[in-house]
């Protein structure tokens, strides 16, 4: 019988035990068409979601088949684009209304879904208010303080959601400006891989793609929620588990979507009410205990290729003809104690040759994983040591087998490669210099966490956004907030309100932009941009709807307005001609990167997309040594130590729900997770709830746990009894980072450590 508690006047826990997808997602659908307004029109636009003739989702990157279902979207995909087409309008006559002081009041949901931009903006001091202002004045401001800056004092942030052709202008433009500063989402997630791989394997994405699926007979899966952030990925998985092949799952919590699945876009499985087991294992691993984990496995292969069990267990073909360092790998391997192994992963032994005993009957396994690996201090050491693994069984480069990261926002990857990146060693500044007439600074650029360390410092002085919500998806904010409210000059790219646009400099601007589902006129005609997905190959993709206001500009349009206020004769760039035609911005990016792009126009709708060409895959490895690497952990501890006599000292992992996309909350519920009503929560193991002298339904508070001088706390949360690791405990993001340190970074990648945060729980004063 399943128990409803509820705790204060919002919060309603009941537990969920249906499967991920069913009922539950067609509801959730009704629900989303109504609340956007589009009930008619919004089904009508979803039939052409991830469609090769149609758009490509705005919200995850997971790959777009070549042989799309009826319906190629997932819940969250439903909520994305509903909630970007929807009716409601934020005019000049709401910002009128509302005082900028005012609007930050609002919860991250309602500032969203107030509804489409639909004017540029500029701050008002006098009334502290955004009032209507004209492009041309916009940019025109814009242009001259950014020229009277010194280059490296600006930062040209890009989110995820921007298309191949808007990032590609938009890292010209920076560099035509004189900097390398181009953060981007990639460096909240996962900038870990794009570090790791290519010491381990020459490329920085992942091997697989959606064929290897189908061709995989075992599927070893670490750190991702795939019901809530990739649920399309439930097709690919349910299929695989309907073959019989072994799904093995490291996770901290019991995910839905890696439990059970019920497709719903099958009547037999939603009349009959069936659903697919997923996870034929499940490891609820510690937080920052993968390494561990992984090294638990590697030993239980040694030791049975010693005995001689289950065949050849180790492919010493491909080790000696592929690998370096394979002496070293296997000494660290029968170095580390079981004891420490078991400690640090919070799993038996038992439970890791369970696995490892699953691996060894494979011949063909692919390693997918998410940010619960990448966000660690450590986490670029996680992501080697699990190609570790695969290496040990010659798991790379033959069909049904490889490394399969998740990125999260769409196209996030893609925008990396076409040049957004602080490295300039990462550009070809020979082409760009005879191409565009552009000298590529030669002085590294900031990345996420370095460029809020410079704006607490002053050293930065304007942020440019092309997208996202920077402001409320960065570490440290009761650092960060302050300081940005001291910058010179901040501008938001933008099709909805966000926070970012409300935390602003003393000159400040909104430009509202036509989204990637909007139908996009130019002087030639209708326009189409391309994305690269996760599995790293590229698709086209055309917009559907009437813009959401006539005075809406695109993004390429906005960024050649800007290059042209702001770097008027530092390029030989046709920025208009580009604008007109988008073919001539791909033309521009295929001659820039020839290797991956050329034939661009004509290849970006081969169904399915062109896939980026990838040495691994081919075993082909572009390392130092020109081998495959095997590299060693320095340690099994993935983040901050903790005494052991500090046992009131927890390990905070921040989590996304289903009601939400990064920092986009849809609504107020986790219907896997069975909370509904209030996102302000901290979920804990019945056993640290005693251990801690608290209650469930309690109002606590968390200060992080590290004495810096700085005073970082949470309040207002309510426990909840979970089923999670003891020691660990979770919150959700946005509303948790200001307990993560600005410094609380990966070593390699400085990808916050949001996964791992030391914290201490107490009880409020006030709680009832």
């Amino acid at each position: 019988m399943t128990t409803t508690r509820k705790w204060g006047p919002d919060l309603e826990v009941e537990p969920y035990d249906a499967p991920a997808g069913g009922w539950g997602s067609v509801k959730s659908l009704a629900r989303s068409l109504t609340h956007s307004r589009v009930p008619f029109s919004g089904p009508r636009v979803l039939l052409k979601q991830n469609k090769p003739d149609g758009f490509a989702c705005v919200s995850c990157a997971w790959a777009k088949p070549a042989d799309p279902r009826v319906f190629e979207f997932c819940e969250n995909g439903a909520k994305a684009t509903t909630w970007e087409i929807t009716h409601k309008r934020v005019t000049p006559e709401f910002f009128a209304k509302h005082t900028v002081t005012e609007l930050e009041a609002w919860d991250d949901h309602h500032l969203e879904d107030a509804g489409r931009l639909t004017h540029p903006m500029r701050f008002d001091a006098a009334s502290d208010k955004y009032v209507p202002v004209s492009w041309d004045e916009a940019f025109a401001e814009i242009g001259r303080e950014l020229r009277a800056m010194e280059p490296d004092s600006a930062v040209f942030y890009t989110s995820g959601r921007a298309s191949l052709e808007t990032s590609f202008m938009y890292g010209l433009l920076a560099r035509a400006y004189g900097t390398n500063n181009l953060p981007d989402s990639s460096n909240m997630c996962h900038e870990t891989t794009s570090v790791a791989l290519p010491e381990s394997i020459g490329v920085p994405v992942g091997t697989c793609t959606l064929d290897d699926f189908a061709k995989t007979d075992c599927i070893l899966f670490f750190g991702q929620n795939v019901g809530t952030s990739s649920p399309r990925m439930l097709h690919e998985l349910q299929d695989a588990a309907k073959r019989g092949v072994p799904i093995v799952t490291f996770n901290p919590l019991r995910e839905r979507g890696l439990v059970e699945f019920a497709n719903p876009q099958s009547p037999a499985e939603m009349l009959s009410g069936s659903a697919t087991p997923i996870s034929s294992q499940y490891h609820q691993v510690k937080t920052g205990g993968d390494t561990a984990a992984i090294m638990g496995m590697a030993k239980a292969l040694l030791a049975m290729q010693a005995k001689g069990e289950s065949g050849r267990v180790i492919d010493w073909d491909f080790i000696h003809e592929h690998c370096h360092g394979w002496d070293e790998w296997a000494n660290a391997v029968k170095a580390c104690a079981w004891s420490d192994i078991e400690q640090r992963s919070g799993l038996t032994r038992g439970a890791l040759e369970a696995a490892a005993h699953v691996y060894a009957h494979s011949s063909a396994t692919m390693f997918i994983y998410g940010m619960g690996l990448t966000q660690h201090r450590k986490g670029v050491e996680t992501v080697q040591t699990l190609v570790n693994l695969a290496l040990m069984r010659g798991s790379i480069g033959r069909p049904g087998a490889g490394i399969c990261p998740v990125r999260g926002h769409s196209n996030v990857q893609g925008q990396r490669t076409v040049g957004i990146t602080e490295k300039p060693e990462m550009v070809p500044a020979d082409k760009i210099k005879s191409l565009f007439g552009i000298d590529v600074p030669r002085k590294k650029g900031l990345v996420t966490v370095d460029a809020c360390a410079k704006i607490i410092d002053g050293s930065v002085r304007a942020v440019i956004q092309l997208g996202g919500n920077l402001v409320r998806s960065v570490p440290d904010h009761r650092l960060v907030v302050p300081a940005w409210r001291k910058l010179r000059l901040t501008v938001q790219i933008l099709t909805k309100l966000n926070r970012s646009a409300l935390v602003h400099g003393e000159i400040s601007y909104i430009l509202p932009c036509l989204g990637r589902i909007e139908i996009d006129e130019q002087a030639t005609g209708r326009q189409a941009v391309a994305i690269e997905d996760s599995t790293g190959c590229m698709h086209g993709s055309w917009g559907q709807v009437r813009p959401a206001s006539p005075h809406l500009l695109s993004e390429p349009r906005i960024v050649a307005e800007l290059a042209k206020a702001t770097v008027p004769n530092r390029t030989t760039i046709p920025w208009d001609e580009w604008v007109g035609d988008y073919s001539k911005i791909r033309d521009a990016i295929a001659a820039t990167y020839p290797d991956i792009f050329h034939d661009f126009n004509a290849r970006m709708w081969k169904p399915g997309g062109f896939h980026r060409p990838l040495g691994a895959r081919e075993r082909t490895w572009k390392t130092k040594t020109g081998k495959a690497n095997f590299i060693i952990p320095k340690s099994l501890s993935t983040d901050i130590d903790t005494a052991p006599e500090a046992r009131d000292v927890v390990q905070l992992i921040t989590l996304r729900s289903n009601g939400q996309f990064n920092t986009t909350i849809y609504n107020y519920d986790d219907r896997f997770r069975g909370i509904y009503g209030s996102r302000q929560v901290v979920l804990m193991h019945r056993n640290d709830i005693e251990r801690l002298g608290l209650q469930e339904g309690a109002m606590v508070t968390l200060a992080t746990a590290v004495d810096d001088g700085v005073d970082r706390q949470v309040g207002g949360l309510r426990i909840v009894a979970y089923d999670i690791p003891e020691g660990c405990i979770a919150g959700y993001y946005p509303e948790c980072n200001p307990l993560v340190p600005l410094w609380h970074h990966e070593e390699k990648a400085k990808t916050p450590a949001s996964k791992a945060i030391p914290v201490r729980i107490k009880a409020d004063a006030l709680a009832s």
